[in-house]
């Protein structure tokens, strides 16, 4: 293992032990998001006529909580925390590069939230009868992909937050936003005018649920990989935009330091 790629677990490992140390993120990035994604579907399961059908609909739109509770959330909170405590400016001091401080935080939160993906598929398959995948290949993809564009937005929206107690509350109208725009949140969409369905639709969490719904329901490879384009596409998109807004504007440490 090279230089780079040590640094680079080390920051990983860094991240990840202080974010299962933080016992207050710990409902709002993991047990509130895993717990909507499990219980949802299992009530629809037992409440609707169609309930096995309602419940793969309910989960596929959960997923979105998932994205933006743990992925979004989690490392936006977290990356502002540590900017006003000064941590990410004394980490600039060791031998580590800007780069792989960051990466590390993102890999700790795409790993965090892939798990939390593939947990919530087997435990509704459990207890919701929701059929595993048919492409788990599809799944996964945007699993990882989305977890990744999600945790980099999350790295680009703390040059928008002020001080760290501030990160969740400027955090949740995404995690509100996407769930409506999901289905996770029942029929609401229908109630709304429709101009602002684009925009929502154009978000990068129902970019992924799109493409796992196409995992779960009937096709061909052909058929999946059609499906795919468009999400893909968003997905690359959003990538770019926070990409670029990181390196403009993020910020290593607090306006008060």
């Amino acid at each position: 293992m090279g230089p780079t790629s040590m640094s680079l677990a080390a920051t990983y490992k860094l991240s990840a032990r202080l974010f299962w140390r933080d016992k207050g993120m710990l409902p709002a990035s993991v047990i509130t998001p895993l717990g909507l994604a499990i219980g949802m579907p299992a009530l629809m399961r037992n409440v609707q006529a169609d309930g096995v059908t309602a419940a793969a609909q309910m989960f596929v739109g959960t997923l979105a909580l998932i994205l933006s509770g743990t992925a979004f959330l989690n490392i936006t909170v977290a990356l502002t925390m540590r900017r006003d405590q000064l941590l990410l400016k004394r980490l600039r001091t060791t031998r580590l590069t800007d780069r792989q401080i960051l990466l590390g935080e993102v890999a700790n939160t795409v790993t965090q939230t892939v798990a939390l993906m593939i947990v919530s598929a087997v435990a509704v398959h459990l207890l919701a009868d929701v059929p595993l995948p048919r492409n788990p290949v599809l799944f996964a993809v945007f699993a990882v992909a989305g977890s990744a564009v999600l945790a980099t937005l999350g790295v680009a929206w703390t040059a928008a937050i002020p001080r760290g107690e501030l990160a969740a509350p400027m955090t949740l109208p995404f995690f509100f936003l996407a769930g409506l725009a999901s289905g996770a949140m029942g029929s609401i969409m229908d109630l709304l005018p429709s101009w602002p369905r684009p925009f929502l639709a154009a978000l990068p969490t129902s970019a992924v649920v799109d493409a796992v719904r196409a995992s779960y329901g009937p096709g061909t490879l052909g058929s999946d990989l059609a499906a795919a384009a468009v999400p893909a596409l968003v997905l690359a998109v959003w990538a770019g935009v926070a990409l670029l807004s990181i390196r403009r504007w993020f910020r290593w440490e607090s306006r008060r330091s």
